[in-house]
Order: structure tokens, then C-alpha cells, then sequence
């Protein structure tokens, strides 16, 4: 069966941008840097983001091209050894499990995209709100059937293959995702009081940073490029084997860190404008956000657009988190691609519906199913993920020979020889380790 590769470079580039840009940019990013010191956070962010973030995502990319295969059979070819084939499997596993719970959350997104749509996000205070939010996920229906329509959507992507499904989506959605977000930002920048937002992310307070927003800005410059989860190392199989990859993983970054900032801008200048915090965590996107926006001039049509960004973020975030599984069963199983594409997308829609129900249903059982799902993927096995790859690259393979094969076979000593060196054998490893003592509350 001959293997699937990418069209093109673009096609590469806004597919591999279209995984790392997700809920993390458009929702989390920006209430960290509410809650972390706004201009400093940004800052340490971007350093972090080199110290642990592009280190772990080159690793992952390489080790993905270099033996052209599934997580798990790539890492057991590069690392010459049963137990690297059970760690990438454990990869794949981690994808499929992040699926599950991300179309849940992806599902009341679109569904708060249908409540702008037809006009029902008015709300007198932000207690309303929050209300109305807590109304809608308490019906079981509700979380389910858009938890489905979500998922049906990144199957019909995923279903067409990786040029005709996932490389041309990302050609549609991500220029899209683009200009809708542009278009929001320059509306905030219009808006009352847009200035005050603007200094406050330009000019930095050292003092306001502290050890948990160090903490903070490390963990997301790791999660933010959807590491550990076996997306990376399967979109890298997928190049043609004398693609440059530096060349192609620049621009990602570029584009992801320039999502979150402007997604950052738009946030805080609409916030700001209402004269309502931005940093008030997770409620930001179905509380906050919708009582701002019905406070303004076509508050209506800016939720609207607002929430089919985050929408399309989610979509091409989704169906990056589910192509190592598929491709697994592709190579290793004999599926084809339709076959493997049903079987993985109903496994993760029903192990999703409990996630769907967490505000419902199972509201009653003790623990947070939803949350439970987060805490074993993101404070777990996605950082055991990253510092996998790391360590297989840096140590088993050797950067050495990384190196070669990486600036094709010509060794080019210099600044970017010592940053990659330091990078992916000393920082990103030590620095994962604090991210997942960190994300397990031992910190």
C-alpha cells in the first residue's frame, strides 16, 4: 500500500499551523496572560517557547520523517527497540483520548455559535451569562448532539485522505481563520478604551511576574503545538524526503504564536472596552465573552464571527489529534482509510459522551468526567509524549546524527547548531520535567 504524503509545502505548513492552532490560542492564551502579568508574561512565554516548545516540535517532526511511519512503528525504527514502538503506541493512544474530550468541548463551541447565530447570547449581566451557560450544558441532549455534529464534521475532513481531506481543509480553514480573526481584532482596536488594553500588553511589569506564571507560560509554550500526542511525528512521515524542514517549521511557529497575540489583542481590547477583566479563567469563553459582546454596537454578528473562529480553530485541531490513530490502523492493522477513519471517530465520539455529559448526566458521580479526561492526557501522557521524543532524538538517536539528517547530511557549526544542542538535550527535557511535576500539583 503505497503511503500518503502532502501536495506541497504550503499544504504542509497551514496543515501542521491548523493542529497547533486550537482552543489553547483563542481561549487559554489569552486569560494566562490576564492572570500572569499581561506584556512580562507574553515575554517569558516566547522564551520559553524556544527553551522547550520548538525543541520537543522539531524533535517530534524529524523523528516522524526520518522513518516515514505511524508514531509507533517510527519510534521503535529510530530508536531500535520494542519499548520506543510501546511508547509511541502509548502516543496514539493519548490523541484518540484527547479527541474524545476536545470534541465535547469543541461541541459547545459550536453550539454557542448556533446561540449567537439565531440571537439568544443577550444577557443583562455576566452572571446571566454564566447562567445561561450552565442551563445549556445541563440538558444531555444539548452536549451530545453537538458533541456528534462536531465530530461528523472532522470525519468528512478525514474520511478524503491527507491531500484531498487534511491538506486541502487547511488550505480553506486556516486562511479563513485568518481573516475572520484580523477582522476582530481591528474591530477591537476601534473600540473605546482599546489603548488602555494595548499598553497593558505592550508595556511590562516585571513585578508582576512570579514562579506559578513562569510555571504557567512553560506549560503552555509546551502544549500549544500539540506535542506528545503522536500528531506531530505523523504529519512529519507525511513529508517527501528531501522537503527542508526547518524551512517549513519556522513559519508554523510563527503563525501559532501570532495567533494567540492577536487573539490576545482582540480579547483584551473588547474586554476592555466593556470595562470587564479578561483574566477570569476558563469562563472567559462562555461567560465573560458573550456578556461583552452583547453589551456593544452588532455585538450579535462580532459573537457570531467570534465563535466560528474558535470553531474552525477546534476543527483543525481535532482532526490532526486523530490521524495517528487512523494512520496506526492503516499500516499496522491493514484498515483502509475509511474503514479506519469510522472505527476511530465513533470510538472517540462514544468515549467522548461522557465528557458531553459532565454538566448533565453525570454531574452527580463524584468527579468532573471531563476534567478527569484533561488531567490524564495534558498533566500525563502528553508530557511523558514530549519528553519522549526529546530523549529518542537527543540521546538514542544522537543529535548528531539528527543534526546531519535534519541540515541534510552537512554539518553547519553555529548558533543554530549550539541552540538545537542545547535545546533538545538539555533544556526542553529538564524543562518538561517541571512542566509535568507542575501540572500534577507537585510544584
Amino acid at each position: 500500500m503505497k503511503r500518503e504524503t502532502w501536495g506541497s509545502r504550503i499544504g504542509f505548513i497551514l496543515a501542521v499551523a491548523g493542529s497547533a492552532i486550537g482552543l489553547a490560542n483563542i481561549w487559554r492564551f489569552p486569560y494566562m496572560v490576564g492572570q500572569n502579568g499581561g506584556a512580562a508574561f507574553i515575554a517569558i512565554y516566547l522564551l520559553c517557547l524556544l527553551l522547550i516548545g520548538f525543541p520537543v516540535f522539531l524533535s517530534e517532526i524529524l523523528i516522524g520523517k526520518k522513518a516515514h511511519a505511524n508514531p509507533a512503528r517510527a519510534m521503535e525504527k529510530v530508536g531500535h527497540s520494542k519499548v520506543w514502538r510501546k511508547i509511541g503506541l502509548m502516543t496514539i493512544i493519548t490523541g484518540f483520548l484527547v479527541s474524545s474530550f476536545y470534541s465535547a468541548v469543541a461541541g459547545w463551541v459550536l453550539g454557542y455559535l448556533v446561540e449567537a447565530v439565531r440571537g439568544a447570547l443577550t444577557f443583562e449581566t455576566p452572571a446571566d451569562a454564566t447562567n445561561h451557560f450552565n442551563y445549556l450544558i445541563a440538558h444531555p441532549a444539548w452536549g451530545v448532539v453537538f458533541h456528534l455534529l462536531f465530530m461528523t464534521g472532522c470525519l468528512g475532513v478525514l474520511y478524503l485522505g491527507v491531500k484531498a481531506g487534511i491538506e486541502r481543509a487547511n488550505k480553506i480553514l486556516m486562511p479563513c481563520l485568518f481573516i475572520i480573526l484580523i477582522f476582530i481584532v481591528v474591530k477591537g482596536l476601534l473600540l473605546p478604551n482599546s489603548s488602555v488594553a494595548i499598553n497593558y500588553l505592550l508595556q511590562p511589569d516585571w513585578t508582576l511576574i512570579t514562579p506559578a506564571a513562569w510555571l504557567a507560560a512553560l506549560g503552555h509554550s509546551f502544549f500549544t503545538l500539540s506535542l506528545g500526542q503522536g500528531t506531530m511525528i505523523t504529519y512529519g512521515s507525511y513529508l517527501k524526503q528531501n522537503e527542508p524542514v526547518l524551512k517549513s517549521l519556522v513559519p508554523v511557529v510563527i503563525m501559532d504564536t501570532v495567533v494567540s497575540l492577536l487573539a490576545t489583542f482582540a480579547i483584551f481590547t473588547i474586554a476592555f472596552s466593556q470595562g470587564v477583566e479578561p483574566g477570569q479563567g476558563p469562563g472567559l469563553l462562555f461567560s465573560t465573552l458573550p456578556f461583552v459582546f452583547n453589551a456593544m454596537p452588532g455585538g450579535l454578528i462580532l459573537a457570531s464571527l467570534f465563535f466560528l473562529l474558535v470553531v474552525l480553530a477546534a476543527l483543525t485541531s481535532e482532526i490532526s489529534a486523530m490521524e495517528p490513530a487512523i494512520a496506526y490502523l492503516i499500516e499496522e492493522k491493514r484498515f483502509t482509510r475509511h474503514q479506519a477513519t469510522a472505527l476511530v471517530g465513533a470510538g472517540a465520539f462514544i468515549l467522548g459522551v461522557p465528557s458531553a455529559l459532565s454538566g448533565s448526566l453525570l454531574s452527580g458521580i463524584g468527579f468532573n468526567f471531563l476534567e478527569f479526561m484533561d488531567l490524564i492526557c495534558n498533566s500525563i501522557l502528553i508530557t511523558i509524549g514530549g519528553f519522549a521524543a526529546v530523549i529518542l532524538l537527543g540521546y538514542r538517536w544522537g543529535f548528531k546524527n539528527a543534526y546531519h539528517f535534519l541540515m541534510e547530511e552537512q554539518d553547519r557549526p553555529g548558533l543554530l547548531k549550539g541552540y538545537l544542542w542545547f535545546g533538545i538535550k538539555i533544556s526542553a527535557p529538564i524543562l518538561v520535567i517541571f512542566v509535568f511535576l507542575n501540572a500534577l500539583g507537585i510544584l
